[in-house]
């Protein structure tokens, strides 16, 4: 594969692509979360998703070995994988071609179409997992906050989600410190959702996605 687009991209952006023995490599380097389908990734210049496809594959392996053999929990923990990896982008060709990879293997996956509601809710958990915006100053490109959704798999074909400011989550490591003023409360204490939703199933996100087509038409 081509490590860069352009030299341009390189000199404005330093845009140079990881190859994929080197990918495999360090994700071995964190084998058992990379294999666990709840663990969450954050790539915080995803690119094309190089790292994150890999991550996806990795954890949709993981639900095949687990759930193989349940179509229902199958379909439910593969959309759990997608929901625990997340990308930020500056560049709008790169994120649109991450979505497009990550849809793509899921639906490989599972043999779906993009009439199926399952593909429909994994569209739509994308456009909230794969942000275009800029990590460095924590903004999407319209200057907004960027929003990281904390997805969960409560059973039965039902998720929780609730939204964090990224700008809050970073900080927690340095509040949380040894000699902080604030190591002594707990994460409740401190950090908040700015929104939690109510448990959604898979054709409720589909009838978001349904929503977010409206919008843009």
């Amino acid at each position: 594969m081509n490590l860069i687009k352009s030299k341009k991209r390189v000199a404005d952006h330093g845009e140079v692509f990881t190859p994929p023995w080197l990918v495999e490599q360090m994700l071995d380097l964190v084998k058992a979360e990379s294999e666990r389908i709840d663990s969450r990734f954050l790539e915080p210049a995803c690119g094309s998703g190089n790292f994150l496809v890999p991550v996806l594959q990795r954890k949709l392996a993981a639900v095949e070995l687990k759930f193989g053999k349940s179509a229902f929990e199958k379909k439910n923990y593969a959309l759990l994988g997608l929901m625990c990896c997340y990308g930020i982008e500056l560049l709008e060709d790169n994120i649109a071609e991450c979505r497009s990879r990550m849809l793509e293997v899921f639906a490989d996956y599972l043999g779906l179409n993009e009439s199926d509601d399952l593909y429909q809710a994994a569209f739509f958990v994308t456009t909230l997992n794969l942000m275009h915006g800029d990590a460095m100053k924590m903004q999407n490109v319209d200057g907004t906050h960027i929003i990281v959704v904390e997805w969960g798999y409560l059973g039965k074909g039902k998720f929780q989600r609730r939204d964090f400011r990224l700008d809050v989550l970073t900080g927690m490591a340095s509040l949380s410190a040894e000699g902080s003023l604030f190591a002594g409360l707990a994460k409740h204490e401190i950090f908040k959702p700015i929104s939690a939703h109510p448990p959604e199933t898979v054709k409720d996100l589909a009838a978001r996605y349904a929503q977010l087509q409206e919008t843009q038409t």
